[in-house]
């Protein structure tokens, strides 16, 4: 080998590992030195919970997640952990009145829930205005109770009928999911100051194509970037429309992004940063940039090959919504159908979830998309942790790297913790426990958590 080489892969080596450390360096603190009670907030901090309907409302027989929960692999396994089916759920749909005392319990000012497409939109172009009219009264109970209601139009399911037509797969299908939305906007906007337009891009997209365990099930990299892309568009025409109907200029409306960092197993080892640059990128930093420059490019050769571009991106935010949980330590495998895996790192706690308890990534993660110069919104953030030995600390430390981020610049308004209640967790079915309230699934009692009770003495603060 000659010196030219050593040299080339000297400064490829340097490149990507350097590059990608200065860009968003991996944090530790020693948390000996650190008091917890030192948290500072905003004057007019919200503080919230979050539910998603498909996950507590039961009674979802209409939409893709249900249709995944009944099928089978070529093995005859279910898709869901434990074989579980969302079925009643929490039946939030119908105790919905009882819930909301829960929150007042807590001391939650706002709650960020979804509503079920398959519901509203039962077949193509037809409104169920019964389902509409639940609604409406929940969110007249949810103001009744002095909580604000913050409404999420598209939280992971759609209708069966939209699966068919091909879903977020086809760029023609964005009309459509954007009829749904001014349907919605136009019957609550009057009392709903607060609206996410689509969750976790990201995560659809990976979850649904790449891994392949959630629905369809697809394993093509391809389409994800190609989902990503039209996710991103529908938001944009979606936030575009809603601020030309009625109250459209009084409310605000903005993405969900959730931030999982992608740090190198070995910090010094040349692959593991590949590995987590090119993670980032699909998952992270060419969604940032999009909203930003109004600019999409994913370029994995063999992989994925897309570009998009809409100028008027950069201005379709009133807010940002940060869902954060951990992050990933990535290294390579030698398995031509699993070419990496995730690590959690001997010193770190790790949750129910394949994943530790990492506070500084918060930090790391809000100061990165506060980048975009946009009021932020902690939209999700919380533990699984079915024995409720970690909840109070996990609360604790989460909320003082919240506080530091504030401290250090961030524009963050509130934070909204997950979950109110236990609920169906997608492909780990009821098997993890995030709620602040325990469920009970066969008699549906609700019991707060000892852990919990740091959340509510914080908000009490």
């Amino acid at each position: 080998m000659t010196v030219a080489i050593i040299l080339i892969i000297l400064v490829v080596y340097a490149m990507v590992v350097l590059g990608f450390r200065i860009r968003d360096p991996e944090l530790h603190w020693n948390w000996r030195n650190i008091d917890l009670n030192d948290l500072t907030f905003p004057k007019n901090f919200v503080w919230g919970t979050a539910t998603a309907s498909h996950q507590i409302e039961g009674g979802c027989h209409n939409n893709n997640w249900y249709e995944w929960e009944q099928s089978k692999n070529e093995n005859e396994e279910s898709p869901i952990l434990k074989e579980a089916v969302s079925g009643e759920a929490c039946d939030h749909w119908n105790r919905y009145e009882a819930d909301i005392e829960l929150m007042k319990q807590l001391g939650v000012k706002s709650y960020r829930f979804s509503v079920e497409w398959s519901k509203i939109e039962p077949e193509n172009g037809q409104f169920d205005e019964a389902v509409l009219q639940h609604y409406s009264e929940i969110i007249n109970a949810i103001i009744g109770a002095g909580v604000e209601p913050v409404l999420t139009l598209y939280h992971f399911t759609h209708p069966i009928w939209f699966k068919e037509l091909g879903g977020f797969e086809k760029s023609e299908n964005i009309a459509i999911f954007q009829r749904f939305c001014e349907r919605v906007f136009n019957e609550f906007s009057g009392r709903v100051p607060r609206w996410c337009t689509i969750n976790e891009i990201e995560v659809e997209a990976t979850q649904s194509y790449f891994s392949g365990t959630w629905p369809p099930g697809k394993k093509d990299p391809a389409l994800v970037g190609e989902v990503i892309k039209n996710l991103l568009e529908a938001h944009v025409r979606v936030y575009q429309s809603l601020k030309k109907q009625p109250n459209g200029d009084k409310v605000q409306i903005g993405l969900v992004k959730n931030i999982f960092q992608f740090d190198p197993y070995r910090s010094w080892h040349l692959i593991d940063n590949i590995l987590g640059l090119v993670m980032d990128t699909v998952f992270n930093s060419a969604i940032l940039r999009f909203l930003k420059t109004g600019k999409f490019r994913i370029l994995i050769p063999g992989l994925i090959n897309v570009s998009h571009s809409n100028p008027k991106a950069p201005a379709s935010n009133d807010f940002i919504g940060l869902n954060y949980y951990s992050h990933f330590t990535i290294k390579p495998r030698l398995n031509p159908s699993e070419l990496f895996e995730f690590k959690i790192r001997s010193n770190e706690t790790p949750t129910d979830m394949e994943y530790s308890i990492y506070p500084e990534g918060f930090y790391r993660a809000i100061m990165r998309i506060n980048q975009l110069g946009l009021p932020i919104y902690i939209t999700e953030n919380g533990i699984a942790d079915k024995a409720d030995n970690r909840r109070g600390s996990f609360i604790r430390q989460y909320l003082y790297a919240l506080s530091r981020a504030i401290g250090d610049g961030a524009r963050v308004k509130g934070y909204y913790y997950w979950s109110l209640m236990d609920n169906f967790e997608w492909a780990e079915g009821y098997e993890m426990k995030f709620g602040l309230y325990e469920v009970d699934f066969e008699t549906q009692e609700r019991k707060l958590r000892k852990g919990s009770q740091v959340y509510q003495e914080i908000i009490s603060r």
